[in-house]
Parts: C-alpha cells; structure tokens; sequence
C-alpha cells in the first residue's frame, strides 16, 4: 500500500526540488498565466461559480503580481515547483481565499497547456513579422542587380550566368515559404485548452467558448483527453524554426564564400564582422558563421522534443515538462538570427565588377552555343553538345573562356557556323534569354520582384 510521505530529508527534499521543479524557466510563461487566470475567473464570474467580489480581489491581485515580476519585486522559490503554484501561492497571500477559489474547474494540465500555448501563438506572429522584414531587405537587394551578372551554380561550379538579384529572390522564395509555415500553425493552432481540466473535463457548468474568445482563440478544444497531452503546436514552432534555420544556414554559407578573397562578391559591414586576434588584416564572418553555427542548436531542440513525445500514453505525463526550454531556446534563437540577418543584408556591399568578372570563368554560355546549333543548325543536341565539348576543352588550352571567342576560331570547330553566333554567347544576352516564367533574365527577375512584392504588401 502507498505511503504518504510526511517528513522528508530536508537535503532530499531539496534534491527532489530542485529534480521536479520547473519554475526556472517556465516562469517565462508569467504574461500567459496571468492572462489565463483573469479570464478563467471572469468566466467562473460569468457562470456565477465566483462572486464579483472573488473576481475584484482576483483580478486585483494577479495584476499586482505582474508588476512585482516585471519589477524585479518577486520572489521565486524553487519550493513552488512552477510558475503556475508560484503566482497561485503569491495570490493566496495577498487575497486570501479567494485565491484558492480561483483553480476550480481546471488542472494544471490544461492551464500549462493554454499557458504554452499562447506563448507559442504569440511567438508566431512575432517570427512571422521579422520574416517579413528580411523579404522587404531581400526585395530592395534585389530591384539594385537585375542586371548585375552573376555566375550560377551547380554543384559550386559555375553553371550559367544570372543576375544577382535573381538570386536574392530564390532566398525570398525559400523565407516566404518559412513566413507561410508559421501562418498555418498559427491558424491550425489557435485552439482553446482551457476548461478541459486534468483530461476529461469538468462538472461545472463553465463556458469554455468564453475563456476562448476572451484569450483571442478561435474555439475550445473538441477531446479535452488529446488537448491536455498534445505538444503538437510545440512542435510545429521547433520544425518551422530548423527550417528557418536551414534557410538562414544556406544564405550565410553564400555570404561566406562571397565574402572571402577567391571571390570579394560581397563585403560585410564592419558593425557585423570582427577581426583576428592575431592576424590584424584579417576581417572575420562572425555573424554568418554564427547563424550558420546556430542550426545545429534548434535540430537539436526539435529532435528532443520529439524524442520526448514518441512513446507518451494519454493523457498528461511529467515528462512534458520537458517541453519549453528547448521552444524557448529555439525561439530566442531564431529571433536575434532574423534580426541581426537583416541588419547584414541591409548593410553588405555588392562588388559588381567582381562578379562581372567571375562570369568570364567556367565558359557560361556553353549551353548557349549548343543550343544555337540545334537550333540554328540543325544539329541533334547530343551531337552539339559534343561539339561544344571539344571546344571548351581547347579553350582551356589557351586560358579563354567561350564568351571571348572569335567566328574564325569557331569556324576551325565547324564551318557552318555564322556570325549571329557571337551574340548568342555573350554572357548579358545569355542571361536575358533565358526568358521563360521563373527564369534568369532581367524581364523575368523584375516580373518575380513585382509578384513578391504584391504578395508582400498584402499579408
């Protein structure tokens, strides 16, 4: 038979404590917990299950209690386990019993839940906004170089000429996909768990549509068993922050690489780099290697979490607990990344002669002169590419890219081939042939500013 316990170890009181407690870090929830009580207890007012005068004291009191933690007054002790019993107790000493009045109809569980919950809502917006922020930065890059040559890549090898404003928009397209990730949990999300109790609700005739509405949720939960015990949304906001990441990851390996003397595609500002400590020349990406750094950080918050969550019965179970650190590490993380992105973004110099000059290397518009050959000459692509081929292979002999070659020289390769050639394999007219929907060249580049721009303005 289990036994009560009654006196414990003083130091194993303290270790269990310090073990079981979370008051440390969920006391960031402090805004949310307040927030949920008041309209608990309004609710509870509404229902006729507290008088107005419990409400008055209520209301009195956690508002109190907001002002002593914002002022630093408050006074955490680990004894109270969480945030939630921290500010209950507080409330109790400052009110009386009406304090204790105001926990009736719900649990812990779902008051974490509503608490998290929001917090994760909130957070949402917030990332969603200096998303929009960095695709506003994105966009005024990009309106500067739509006709700013640039060598496009595969596989780090130079492939075809772009322009650079091009590329700055396949990061748009990549961060708009981020913003649209954080609306969607943000809509699917916005559900109520308070009232639902422990985890299956309650016998008070409470108004759960109420507390709803009054905390800015669209509706109640509909199974109260699955609510007190789901950290999907939790999860959602940890999958879209990697994602994020990855992409914050992805550009700041580029400003990397353009940043550094085999390129000197971009210079970052001095604000947002730092020098050696022994070499005084040098100028470091600190702030792109941290951004690129910092993914490895919030995989590692998602993948906890999940680990957590994988073999979890219903409904509620301790190991929840386990939930926020990593969200609220995750979040702070990719709030200072988008802030401090934007700010290099903002600030980075664009050398265009350097890229200008990159695009003669790695014979760009090879593609260009087999395309002209099937299609000018009639010449089955294999066979032109064949051809083009056996000319690159010569040019490299000679340290000549195929931009720079001459009609006589072409014509050793093939006899049929004209003058009209020589335009085709200018690396400008290269870029802007590329015409179709969604390409390179400087009409389409200005087509997808003017679409993401429009998209922008109306979130």
């Amino acid at each position: 038979m289990a036994k009560v316990a009654t006196g414990r170890d003083l130091g194993k009181s303290r270790l269990l404590d310090e073990f079981n407690a979370s008051l440390m870090f969920d006391k960031e929830l402090y805004k949310e917990d307040i927030k949920g009580s008041l309209a608990h207890a309004s609710m509870l007012t509404k229902q006729g299950i507290l008088t107005d005068e419990d409400f008055a004291d209520i209301q009195k009191g956690l508002l109190q209690i907001k002002d002593e933690i914002e002022n630093g007054e408050f006074i955490f002790d680990i004894g109270d386990e969480d945030i939630h019993m921290a500010i209950e107790k507080r409330l109790t000493n400052l009110i009386g019993d009406a304090g204790k009045r105001l926990h009736t109809s719900r649990s812990r569980n779902d008051q974490v839940a509503t608490d998290f919950r929001l917090y994760t809502q909130k957070q949402n917006i917030i990332l969603k906004n200096l998303i929009k922020e960095v695709l506003a930065t994105l966009l005024e890059v990009a309106k500067e170089h739509t006709s700013t040559l640039l060598p496009g890549m595969t596989h780090l090898q130079h492939a075809q000429p772009i322009n650079f404003g091009y590329h700055m928009m396949a990061y748009f397209a990549m961060f708009k996909r981020d913003l649209e990730r954080f609306e969607s949990s943000y809509k699917r999300n916005n559900i109520s768990p308070l009232g639902c109790a422990a985890l299956a609700g309650t016998p008070y005739p409470i108004d759960r549509d109420e507390t709803a509405k009054e905390l800015g949720f669209e509706h109640p939960s509909i199974n109260c068993l699955d609510t007190v015990s789901d950290r999907d949304f939790a999860l959602e906001i940890l999958f879209n922050i990697s994602t994020l990441a990855m992409h914050i990851s992805r550009l700041s390996e580029e400003l990397v690489l353009w940043g550094s003397s085999e390129f000197n595609f971009v210079v970052l500002s001095d604000d947002y780099s730092t020098s050696s400590s022994i070499m005084p020349q040098k100028k470091n990406p600190d702030v792109p290697e941290l951004l690129r750094g910092k993914t490895g950080r919030v995989y590692g918050n998602l993948i906890s979490l999940l680990t957590v969550m994988k073999g979890l019965p219903l409904a509620y179970n301790k190991d929840t607990q386990e939930d926020k650190e990593g969200v609220f590490d995750s979040v702070k993380t990719a709030t200072i990344s988008l802030t401090i992105l934007n700010e290099v973004l903002k600030t980075m110099w664009v050398n265009k002669d350097a890229m200008q000059m990159a695009t003669k290397k790695g014979h760009l518009s090879a593609t260009d002169l087999a395309d002209y050959l099937v299609n000018q000459k009639g010449y089955a692509f294999r066979d032109a590419y064949k051809l083009v081929g056996s000319i690159v292979d010569e040019l490299e002999k000679s340290k000549k890219d195929i931009s720079d070659i001459s009609l006589s020289e072409l014509q050793k390769f093939d006899k049929n081939i004209t003058e009209d050639v020589i335009e085709k394999l200018d690396l400008k007219n290269s870029m802007n042939a590329r015409d179709s929907f969604g390409g390179t060249s400087e009409s389409s580049t200005k087509q997808q500013i003017e679409i993401f721009e429009k998209w922008l303005h109306e979130l």
